[in-house]
């Protein structure tokens, strides 16, 4: 069985042995004679799939009581409208903190539907490489939006903002389940799964069910967290293989030692692939030591060509997923959670040897 080195950004690595069970379960689930892609997602089979995958979000990052746990569709995207026209209904400011493409487009999409946008912060001065702690929290706001991580830019939040009374939205998308955290300080958090949850087709919204009273009767049933949350997720037909894979991931999650194991290997890979880029000058970081994500590391080369010549013979060495996006050029490698330690030191070596070669 042939493997790649994974440093995909999205759709991204999934843990081995979560592919392996959904091999095995994939023609019969659990002696049902049919594959969760065939079955009901009102069978009684199929309920304890998405029972179990709300539980399991519970349990494996803290949730506190008080919160409900949603699927949709439409990837991160669609919660881009969906935040705005659930919580900003009276036509209250919403506020932005601006940290890259991500929030670029969250922000863009909230002035479409004609909401008061303000954006209290951002990064873009020095091209998204840090994260702001310039800010003023303001009080008559709908909601403070913050995008925890930046897929393209490779910054991340390391302490969230103290919003009081403001609800504070998070978009985790590409950080989810990284480390452990006092979910407690959210007020809702949405989270594409094709990065560290499940594959891509699948959203997760964690939402303060005091919120859920906030969705107006006047907004696209499939976006109304209130239907869909009195519906348990189940209002139409939910991304129902989907939602069954999260479930395996999660239950991954729990038999290696909880977010907390998991967060000092993701540590670890990071500080290994990062001490390599500030080694000796050869690999540039993009930013500041102070806002570095520890899923998404970009560096640069000397030339675009030599970044070219990189990608290619990564590639050969089975390395795949290593091209910038295409908005920023150079390298990027994502290193979630199912990206195992030894495809990190794979990296690390081959960036030593080509250095060497071509140093």
């Amino acid at each position: 069985m042939k493997r790649v080195h994974n440093f995909n950004a999205g759709p991204a690595a999934l843990p081995l042995s979560v592919l392996e069970q959904v091999r095995d379960e994939l023609i019969d689930y659990n002696g049902q004679g049919l594959s969760v892609m065939e079955m009901s997602h009102r069978s009684d089979v199929f309920d304890k799939i998405i029972k179990d995958a709300e539980r399991l979000t519970k349990e494996v990052m803290g949730i506190p009581d008080g919160y409900k746990v949603l699927f949709f569709q439409g990837g991160a995207t669609l919660q881009f409208a969906a935040v705005p026209l659930n919580l900003a209904a009276d036509g209250k400011n919403c506020d932005y903190i601006n940290t890259g493409e991500w929030s670029t487009k969250a922000i863009d999409e909230a002035q479409k539907l004609g909401k008061s946008v303000r954006v209290i912060a951002s990064s873009q001065d020095q091209t998204f490489s840090y994260i702001p702690t310039d800010f003023k929290i303001n009080s008559d706001a709908a909601y403070l939006h913050v995008t925890s991580n930046n897929t393209i830019y490779g910054t991340q939040w390391k302490s969230f903002p103290k919003t009081g009374e403001v609800p504070l939205v998070v978009d985790m998308s590409s950080d989810i389940n990284c480390c452990k955290l006092d979910m407690s300080q959210f007020d809702l958090v949405y989270a594409g799964a094709q990065k560290n949850m499940g594959p891509s087709g699948v959203t997760m919204v964690i939402i303060k069910e005091a919120l859920l009273e906030r969705s107006p009767a006047n907004i696209p049933t499939m976006m109304s967290y209130k239907i869909i949350g009195k519906k348990d997720s189940l209002y139409n037909t939910p991304p129902t293989f989907g939602i069954y894979i999260i479930k395996l991931v999660l239950e991954w999650i729990q038999k290696n030692g909880g977010l907390e194991k998991l967060e000092a290997v993701n540590n670890k890979k990071a500080d290994i692939l990062y001490r390599e880029i500030d080694r000796s000058g050869f690999y540039r970081g993009t930013v500041r030591k102070d806002s570095r994500s520890m899923m998404n590391v970009p560096f640069r080369l000397g030339s675009e060509e030599l970044e070219k010549k990189f990608v290619a013979e990564a590639k050969a060495a089975e390395m795949i997923g290593l091209k910038g996006h295409r908005s920023v050029g150079g390298i990027r490698a994502s290193i979630y959670n199912a990206v195992p330690l030894e495809t990190v030191q794979a990296l690390v070596d081959f960036m030593a040897d080509f250095e060497k070669r071509n140093g």
